[in-house]
């Protein structure tokens, strides 16, 4: 069997797109249909768009459709690129063929977990509807995916690990599109001091959070020194040198607080101390002019002895002490450890700047 027919229903949507709903059973469906789980290659690229199976969910979903009043009337989405014909009967109805001579030329775009269930239970000769979209190329498959899922509880981390990999998206996502592209090179570029240390769908052994890198360069991207780098054609490259360079420099400066560290026993590699940290690179890079590593080495110097990344308290304020562990990823305790640090080193650079007009 190299060709699957079906009677479907045309949508009149999209002018750009083609819509059809028709029917089909598990076996059918992985017959015509793959789930591409997103993942990397050596070298670092993306490929896939899927997230990871919950099996505890789809165990769920198979319990409930074994039953005799089992209904599933939400559809499986599923792109195709080509190998895709359709037939005009009357207005509406049409008759589709698809080509699987050379495997299944569609993509799960939504309901993976529904159909992995279906998959589980062969014995039941149970139909569901297939809402597909025929796109015009991978980009826009891509494309899809995020704006069909994007309203769905799907992981942030996943839809921003994807962003690079799109254009044409609305200006919320597209916005965040160079945070993404840039954590995701800090991750996987062999250069980049944060190498394997970002946690992401496609690197889930990593213990820094993405979204906590991602703020630390939309901080900056809205007004400090990685707008500024951006306004030249190097921008993202200087952009991804300056925060490899900073953070080196903090593995170095706080290395027993780095080394071999997770979020829980060390608020350095912590949300809360990753995007405070970030404040203290801009106001070195804009005050000091910092660059490299040694720079920045030396600009935090200031601040050794006096932070509580896996013990003792923080001395915020008078009258505001803190254990270390106390301090949680929330906007409030971000800003209390970015004004203690930040206050820390304009102390000490007023003092030198006084000393030196003394001298």
């Amino acid at each position: 069997m190299t060709k699957l027919t079906f009677s479907a229903i045309r949508a009149d949507q999209s002018a750009e797109h083609i819509v059809l709903c028709f029917t089909a059973t598990a076996l059918e469906i992985r017959n015509f249909a793959t789930i591409e789980r997103i993942a990397r290659n050596g070298d670092g690229h993306l490929s896939g768009f899927q997230r990871p199976q919950i099996a505890s969910h789809i165990q769920e979903i198979k319990d409930y459709l074994k039953r005799d009043d089992a209904v599933l009337p939400n559809p499986i989405v599923i792109a195709f690129t080509d190998n895709f014909e359709i037939q005009t009967i009357s207005d509406e109805v049409v008759q589709v063929t698809i080509n699987i001579k050379n495997g299944p030329p569609g993509l799960v775009v939504d309901g993976q977990q529904r159909l992995s269930a279906l998959t589980l239970i062969p014995e039941k000769n149970f139909k569901v509807f297939v809402s597909a979209i025929l796109c015009k190329n991978d980009a826009e498959l891509r494309r899809q995916f995020v704006l069909i899922n994007n309203t769905r509880p799907l992981p942030k981390s996943l839809i921003y690990e994807l962003l690079p990999t799109l254009d044409g998206l609305p200006h919320r996502l597209s916005s965040r599109s160079l945070a993404a592209d840039l954590a995701s090179r800090l991750n996987f570029d062999p250069t980049s001091s944060l190498k394997g240390m970002i946690h992401q769908h496609t690197n889930p052994s990593g213990i820094i959070s993405d979204t906590a890198i991602q703020k630390v360069i939309m901080n900056s991207l809205h007004d400090g020194i990685l707008r500024e780098f951006m306004r030249n054609p190097d921008g993202a490259d200087k952009s991804f040198q300056l925060i490899s360079e900073f953070y080196r420099a903090a593995s170095l400066v706080f290395r027993d607080a780095w080394n071999g560290q997770k979020p829980k026993s060390s608020r350095l590699v912590h949300g809360a101390g990753i995007v405070s940290l970030g404040y203290v690179m801009e106001l070195l890079a804009l005050s000091l002019g910092s660059r490299t590593w040694e720079d920045f080495q030396k600009g935090l110097a200031p601040i050794v002895g006096k932070t509580a990344w896996t013990s003792g308290t923080w001395e915020f304020a008078q009258g505001d002490h803190r254990a270390w562990n106390s301090i949680q990823n929330t906007p409030s305790d971000i800003t209390a450890l970015t004004h203690y640090l930040l206050r820390v080193l304009r102390e000490s650079l007023r003092s030198s700047s006084l000393q030196g007009n003394t001298s």
